[in-house]
């Protein structure tokens, strides 16, 4: 016999230049939108930067080799970036102008200039010198510092030629970024807890990630696997249910991975969920890394604390620490680990929070790997569900699972896919034996809308990825 779940939180103890192609495909409107935002540019202006920055990254490997020991460097110029290249001999300027590049003539080539970068990475550098890099607009390497005279110090007792060395002023205090990773620990030191990271994710421009609800309370602060400080809890449900959501400060950032420890690190690129009898694996700071098999969806807990509703369970062991660690599916988010019993030496049963109920409550986008995020286009839905499906997969929102309405009226789906493929979206519900098809959505474009007028009953949305693959956003209107 089991015994009664219990949360996995643990106490604190002591702390212990590859060329593009020629032609660039069309950009995606979201770089062409953020261009215009960030830079001050024009929408014109931001489509042409991207074109010539295309044809410039392809011709580049090629001029440098052609001028050989004379090139000086290459680099591009105002808003719609001009391309230009750089050589310490005029009789080159005919060459570059004909490969659709501005010609410069300057004095010092690209050789000299990496010569004296190298020689100042030589030296041991003071804490007021912050960084130096070539800048081949300026022909020169570039010094940053808090402290100018003690920067041309340094340069001087280097031994390069101080001459192509300019040193600026500098309010830069360099600081390492931390990754946010599935899996890894953080500390709760308001509760005395250590538990582990789920899965990062966004609540507009903010950055932060998931956890388990038990994990804290909103304003309890946090510090990483690192002991440097992180962030706090902005989201906590628990009991009821058992997720959290974390924000973070400047000094992290997220790839969008799971620490599978000694499995590597994993890409998450989306949260398509596993049915039962489904592989899954779970990653947490305690036990680390496990894997197994769905049981069951939509289970509820009873655990002494409270009781929760909605958690997947599994077969999958853990322990103390382990909590709010990432459960993942190939490279699909599944949830966030939040108790069972048992343990990784004997086996056991752990539950886990859906991840999709905390990215729809709280507004969140998951961060993907590299840095793909689902389609936008639903707007003003009561909820969302996102997610990523390959050819021929489908899912069932919300969650997995389905809803119940207890009052007649009308059911509304926006199904936003990716383009270049054909998803279609299906409304079912439940007669008392069966699931069937009452409103459907079934053209050949990766977007479909329905709406259904229906009585009380138990509904379901299906999401069909016919053909293609990629990240989808459901929105839904209930009665």
């Amino acid at each position: 016999m089991l015994r009664t779940p219990a949360l996995i939180a643990i106490a604190i103890g002591a702390l212990v230049m590859t060329p593009t192609p020629a032609v660039a495909a069309k950009p995606p409107s979201g770089m062409i939108d953020s261009l215009q935002r960030d830079l001050g540019i024009s929408k014109e202006q931001a489509v042409n930067r991207l074109a010539n920055e295309a044809r410039g990254n392809n011709a580049a490997p090629g001029l440098r080799k052609q001028l050989g020991d004379r090139y000086a460097g290459a680099w591009y110029e105002g808003p719609e970036s001009v391309f230009v290249v750089a050589t310490v001999d005029a009789t080159d300027k005919a060459a570059i102008t004909r490969s659709g590049a501005q010609a410069r003539v300057l004095a010092r080539t690209m050789a000299q200039l990496t010569a004296v970068k190298d020689g100042l990475d030589r030296a041991a550098a003071p804490s007021s010198v912050h960084a130096w890099s070539i800048s081949p607009q300026d022909n020169a390497v570039i010094a940053w510092a808090a402290d100018l005279e003690a920067a041309r110090t340094w340069v001087e007792a280097s031994g390069v030629d101080a001459a192509a060395v300019k040193v600026e002023q500098s309010a830069e205090r360099p600081r390492l970024f931390y990754d946010i990773r599935g899996g890894d620990a953080y500390y709760n030191s308001a509760l005395g807890y250590r538990c582990s990271v789920g899965f990062a994710a966004r609540r507009g421009t903010q950055l932060g990630y998931t956890s388990a609800g038990h994990c804290g309370n909103v304003g309890n602060a946090t510090t990483g696997y690192n002991q440097v400080a992180q962030g706090s809890f902005q989201i906590s449900s628990f009991p009821g249910n058992d997720y959290s959501w974390i924000s973070t400060n400047a000094n992290w950032t997220a790839p969008g991975v799971v620490n599978a420890y000694g499995s590597g690190i994993l890409p998450v690129r989306g949260s398509a969920v596993t049915q039962p009898g489904g592989s899954i694996c779970r990653s947490g700071s305690t036990t680390q890394w496990h894997c197994g098999t769905v049981q069951a969806l939509n289970s509820t807990v009873n655990y002494p604390e409270g009781t929760v509703s909605g958690l997947t369970r599994t077969n999958v062991c853990a322990e103390g620490g382990d909590s709010g660690g990432s459960f993942i599916s190939g490279d699909q988010a599944q949830g966030m680990t939040s108790g069972g019993s048992g343990n990784c030496t004997s086996g056991g049963t752990t539950y886990f929070q859906p991840v999709g109920e905390i990215l729809s409550a709280g507004g969140l986008t998951l961060v993907t790997s590299g840095g793909q995020e689902p389609p936008t286009g639903c707007q003003g839905y009561s909820s969302t569900y996102s997610g990523s499906l390959t050819s021929g997969q489908s899912v069932y929102q919300p969650n997995g699972s389905y809803y119940q309405s207890t009052t007649s009226g009308t059911h509304a789906g926006c199904l936003d896919g990716p383009n270049g493929t054909d998803f279609d979206l299906y409304l079912q519900k439940w007669n008392g034996s069966s699931w069937s098809v009452v409103a459907q959505g079934i053209t050949a474009n990766p977007d479909e809308t329905i709406s259904y007028s229906g009585t009380a009953g138990y509904y379901r949305y299906r999401v069909h990825a016919y053909s293609g693959s990629g990240s989808y956003t459901l929105g839904v209107n209930r009665p």
